[in-house]
């Protein structure tokens, strides 16, 4: 396994890991799954030039994908002064789930965190989705509730469509 920054070449890949992402959510709909917007590739293109993006590699194939940011005032609020790394839309390649890949996500987030001298590593979803809270409480995350979000403008479409679920995991 190997993680590194995703480049311009994936950008195909990643638009076709977050189709894969949305038919998922759109089976579980009455679960309290939210349906991601479709992205397109100058918004996925930003974040590979500002080397926010990232892929997760399993014998060569692209096995996961997701974005961090040090910063997620929209939906962190007050908290986002702390000093933390956000973790957004986790893709996971349909090959490849079922082989808990967001435990290797946390694993590499909580080192990746600590060497830019942050204290948390946060991760947020939208909506009543039960069964997707238990499992990032399963992969170590702190659940802290559901929040309705103050301001979405310039937030992706989804964020419009239920509560804010907060987690996050405390450095030691």
């Amino acid at each position: 396994m190997e993680i590194l920054n995703s480049t311009l070449d994936d950008v195909t890949t990643i638009l076709k890991l977050y189709d894969a992402a949305r038919s998922l959510q759109k089976a579980k709909l009455e679960n309290g799954a939210v349906v991601w917007p479709e992205f397109d590739e100058t918004f996925i293109a930003k974040e590979i030039n500002t080397k926010s993006q990232w892929k997760m590699l399993i014998d060569g194939e692209v096995a996961c994908v997701w974005m961090t940011t040090f910063s997620d005032p929209q939906i962190w609020e007050d908290r986002n002064t702390d000093p933390a790394v956000y973790i957004h839309r986790i893709a996971t390649n349909p090959a490849f789930r079922g082989r808990n890949l967001v435990a290797e996500i946390v694993a590499w987030s909580k080192q990746y965190a600590a060497q830019n001298h942050k204290k948390y590593v946060r991760l947020d979803t939208v909506g009543e989705n039960h069964g997707l809270v238990a499992y990032y409480q399963k992969s170590g995350f702190d659940f802290l509730g559901f929040f309705n979000l103050k301001d979405t403008v310039g937030l992706p479409a989804h964020y419009n469509q239920g509560p804010a679920c907060l987690f996050e995991i405390v450095l030691d």
